[in-house]
Formats: C-alpha cells, structure tokens, sequence
C-alpha cells in the first residue's frame, strides 16, 4: 500500500530537519524525505558559523533568537550539536574595508545584534592570535560556531526518537496534488501520500518549486573552505574581516576551519566538484594575515559545498501561492545562523499557531503582473 502521512518534508537539512521534528513532536505523522544522506548536503559541509556580523540586516531578529536556540540544543533537541558560544570580531585592514564595516555595523546593531565597534590595541585583547595591521573591528559577543557533522548525528537521533520516518537516498522527482492532499513521486518508482508538504531543498528549491508551475531563480554559490591539522590553541573567537571573504574559528579538537565564501567549481546537479586552487591559496594567506600562528600549520583538508541565495538574499519561507496545504523554507545567504527559528516559525504556520515573527512569502519573488493603464 502506498504510504500516508499527515506531513511529507521533502530535504533533510537544517529547514526540513527543524520542521519536520516540531511538526513530528506536535502529533503530525512525518515522513522526511532526502535526496542523499541526511544532513549531508549543504547543511553538512558548510563551516558552522553562527555570527551576527555576516547575517543580513532583515535577518538579525531572526538570527538572535535562532543563536539562542543553537546555543540551547541540548535542551530542546536532545542532543549535542558541538555548539561554541565565543566573541567574534570582524576586521578592517583598509581604508574601505573601515568605512565598510561602520556602515554595516551600524545596520547591524540597529537592528538589534550587540556589536560594538573597538580600536586595535582592544581587538588585540579580545583575539591575542591577531596579526598587525587592524584598523578597525567589529567586536560581537553573540557569536560562535556549530560542528556541522555533529549536528547531523543530533537531528538524526532527535527525528527518530520524535517517530519521523526517514528516507535517506530517495530523490522526489515531482508533487502533484492528490485527494486532498498531495502525492510524491520517487525516482525508484514508490509514491509517498501526504495531506501537507514542505519543499526544503535549499538549492534544489528552483527545480522543486517548477513541479508547482512556479519560476523562482536560486543562485548556486559554490563555497570553498578548509581545515587544518590539529594544533594547540592559536584563537579564541570567531574571526572574519568587514569583506566577508573570511570566516575563521578554532574547534575545541584543534583544527581550524578556513573559510570565506571564496569560489571552487560545481552546480546544482553536481554538486561541488572542484577547488579553485588560486582561490584556497587567497583564502589560506589571508586567515595567516589575520591569525599569523596559522603560518606553520599544514592543511589537513578541502572541499566545497553549496549554498543557495534567492535574488533578495532573503529566506523563502511560507506557503506555495495557489495551493493550500503547500508550503516552502530554505535558500538564504549565511542561512546556518537564522536557520532553526526561521523553521519554527514556519512549523507553527502548519500547526495552527501565529507566528512569533513575520515569514518569508514567495510572492516577493515571482513575476509582478504588468500595471493596466487606465483608459
């Protein structure tokens, strides 16, 4: 018989994994559905950074209360998810970067994130590993990172004690409604039934939201990142400069983790690829420009992975225009940070319940009918 549900969640990351375990938690029989293994894709291989300093301005009450929720995950999911809460500092080397970073701090902490902007001689007492050269930096006591593969063990146990029925390496290749519900097709054949959906695919958001009629472009970000060998401690914070091509952090085991945004090769269908090797060499001298200690280390590894950006950097999160019961989640910039209340607020929009913040519509980022001009 073909299976049925109360709930089908279709991308097990961050989003999916959020919703589907509140929802699963409130009573709804869940099945989540992966293309891959779960927490394997973009929420597997990012560099678990949870940082006011590269969120969007829109996003900071979105994301204090998501770094909240990260910080308590052994509380409310059960489970360690390798969570440091540290300071976190973004740096200005030039003229530009400076003017850059007290404009966007300002934003920042208009919006409400506790940053503070300090002199050199105190940044070097809140990060004694910096190198010379500071003339400015952000200083954020909100701050911190999460082990990303850690995460995924956490949610993993977490959404099988909440009775999710989990389908790793089983892609959807479409939705259609069905009965007053909706049914998903798999790529071996199996149709999965059930009475509400949610697309979280991140990148795979494009080619998931067509199976509605819907065009959204998602641009595919395809980050390179880093990480060393183990070494005795040569940081505290979390560092990144006002550019955004840095995001460093020392885990307690010793490694440090490079990344930065910086460009290897890939696409949705493939993936991550291949590294750009100029590109790791650019980001490697600058977290040694930043954290000189890190000179005599010896990279241990590289990879890349994706990340999805709607055309506003802003979520897509809330229901699918047109078809009720629908709804989708996933595809910001930096969206690791923000990522587990955003998927509560859309969890208690299928439960039922007010949202304590705003969503994100999707009606923003479709086609805008012509004006009429008046006769």
């Amino acid at each position: 018989m073909t299976p049925s549900y109360d709930l089908a969640v279709v991308g097990a990351g961050v989003h999916g994994g959020t919703v589907a375990l509140l929802c699963a938690r409130a009573g709804l029989k869940t099945v989540l559905v992966e293309r891959g293994d779960l927490f394997r894709e973009a929420s597997g291989v990012n560099a678990g950074t949870l940082t006011m300093q590269m969120t969007r301005v829109a996003l900071i009450p979105y994301a204090l209360r998501a770094h909240a929720m990260w910080a308590s995950a052994r509380d409310w999911l059960g489970h360690d998810v390798g969570v440091v809460v540290c300071d976190g500092l973004s740096l200005a080397f030039t003229e530009g970067e400076e003017e850059l970073l007290a404009y966007r701090a300002g934003k920042r902490r208009e919006a409400g994130a506790p940053i503070e902007l300090i002199g050199p001689a105190r940044a070097a007492e809140v990060e004694p590993g910096l190198g010379p050269g500071v003339r400015l930096a952000g200083y954020c006591r909100v701050d911190g990172f999460a082990n990303a593969y850690l995460t995924g063990l956490a949610y993993g146990a977490a959404l099988r004690e909440a009775g999710v029925a989990i389908r790793e390496n089983t892609p959807v290749t479409g939705v259609e409604p069905s009965g007053g519900g909706y049914c998903l097709r798999t790529k071996g054949g199996e149709t999965i039934r059930a009475r509400r959906v949610v697309l979280a695919g991140g990148v795979w958001l494009e080619p998931m939201l067509s199976w509605f009629g819907l065009n959204v472009p998602i641009e595919v970000l395809v980050n390179q990142l880093g990480v060393t060998e183990r070494l005795a401690p040569v940081m505290r914070t979390v560092v990144g400069i006002a550019s955004g091509l840095l995001s460093l952090k020392q885990y307690p085991h010793g490694t440090v983790v490079i990344g930065g945004g910086w460009q290897g090769r890939g696409d949705r269908e493939r993936g991550g690829v291949e590294l750009v090797p100029e590109s790791l060499i650019g980001n490697i001298r600058l977290a040694c420009h930043a954290i000189p200690d890190l000179a005599a280390s010896r990279l241990a590894r590289a990879w890349a992975g994706l990340e999805a950006e709607t055309a506003d950097a802003l979520p897509i999160a809330g229901p699918i225009p047109g078809h009720e019961d629908a709804y989708a989640i996933g595809s910001v910039h930096s969206g690791y940070t923000s990522g587990p209340y955003i998927a509560a607020l859309l969890a208690d929009r299928i439960l039922g319940r007010e949202p304590a913040l705003p969503l994100f519509p999707l009606d923003r980022l479709l086609p805008q009918p012509a004006a009429t001009v008046p006769a």
